[in-house]
């Protein structure tokens, strides 16, 4: 179980490649600006920092993106473990992924709940999570 995890976060790091890439394409293209959700969370679970405080969500925003992408690779070994591989992992890994953040957005009063957003937030974030969960799961895969 370790070594899936292990070879998950490994897998992680290049889906946070994929993501980061493919958002930056989308703002590109879009104009929109970055997300500062990443920053919100961290100041939100650190004691030490106030959401309310932009220097502390900015500082926190680049860090948080990567630790949460990283770390959530392992859920990808976890499936693997209890026996869910492939496709089948891939698609579990996103809902979990999606879901999860979703779910983490709202108790900490950063975001609405999805059915709220305008449609080209709920289009970006489903793109680039689904892209983060794609590249992870190939990745891993590969690794295996």
């Amino acid at each position: 179980m370790l070594m899936n995890m292990v070879r998950g976060m490994a897998a992680g790091v290049v889906g946070m490649i994929a993501m980061t890439l493919s958002e930056r394409l989308e703002m590109s293209v879009s104009g929109r600006a970055p997300s500062t959700v990443p920053g919100q969370v961290g100041a939100n679970l650190l004691p030490s920092r106030d959401p309310s405080v932009a220097s502390d969500v900015q500082g926190l925003n680049s860090p948080v993106h990567w630790v949460h992408g990283i770390s959530l690779g392992a859920v990808r070994g976890l499936l693997d473990s209890a026996g869910v591989t492939g496709i089948g992992a891939t698609a579990a890994h996103f809902a979990l992924v999606w879901g999860g953040d979703v779910t983490l957005y709202r108790t900490l009063g950063i975001a609405p709940v999805p059915w709220e957003w305008n449609t080209d937030e709920l289009a970006a974030d489903v793109l680039h999570k689904g892209v983060y969960a794609l590249v992870t799961g190939a990745v891993y895969d590969a690794l295996t």
